[in-house]
């Protein structure tokens, strides 16, 4: 993919399927929002920690974290920079979920370094993406066939979870069902009458296992 067409990867093509259907939100059921039996065993270690307390919160980055305006510059949505500085502050880790080429590197890291190059590149804003927020935790397309609505990159970050808490935030009513469907607590952002994000008060109750 030449760079010119990389430049519109953010922007979704994909059609709304109703917010109602597509997203989990705390005030769902229990049963809603997480299988009654995951497809996993987690190991003893794992659930202990799970136990004591613990959520990740994976994200969609483009027009969910990130927008891209007409002239191909990039910034924060919204709010996000406060919400992530907000999860910073309660010790809340985050991931970030999100199609890149898969032509952009053969491993996690690789492609992670290309992404933000691209995203740092045609950054606005005296305030820098929070990059350092979501350590090794970016995954991103093997291949062609992972890229999201493929089920694989929430799988992975499943495999990797240790047990914690999932929660997953984007602004199409596709990927927050996919995730909803492999167990995570899906949020659809950026819609009317509700807050722009999960409120990180809520991920803590989630974390506890309220």
């Amino acid at each position: 993919m030449n760079r010119s067409a990389s430049r519109g990867f953010f922007r979704s093509s994909w059609a709304f399927l109703g917010a109602a259907a597509a997203s989990v939100v705390l005030a769902a059921t229990p049963s809603a929002a997480v299988p009654a039996k995951a497809p996993y065993e987690a190991p003893a270690g794992a659930r202990a920690h799970a136990a004591r307390g613990c959520a990740l919160v994976y994200f969609d980055l483009g027009e969910t974290l990130v927008h891209t305006d007409e002239d191909s510059s990039t910034g924060y949505m919204p709010g996000a920079a406060a919400y992530l500085r907000e999860l910073r502050r309660r010790n809340i880790e985050v991931g970030l979920i999100t199609n890149v080429p898969s032509s952009w590197g053969d491993t996690d890291a690789e492609r992670a370094a290309a992404l933000k190059k691209e995203v740092d590149r045609a950054w606005k804003g005296p305030v820098p993406f929070a990059w350092g927020d979501f350590g090794d935790r970016v995954l991103t397309p093997r291949t062609e066939a992972e890229r999201k609505p493929s089920p694989v990159l929430w799988k992975r970050a499943k495999a990797d979870a240790h047990g914690c808490r999932l929660v997953y935030q984007a602004e199409t009513a596709e990927e927050t069902a996919v995730a909803a469907s492999l167990g995570y607590v899906a949020y659809r952002t950026g819609q009317p009458c509700r807050p722009a994000y999960l409120p990180a008060r809520l991920i803590e109750r989630l974390a506890r296992g309220f």
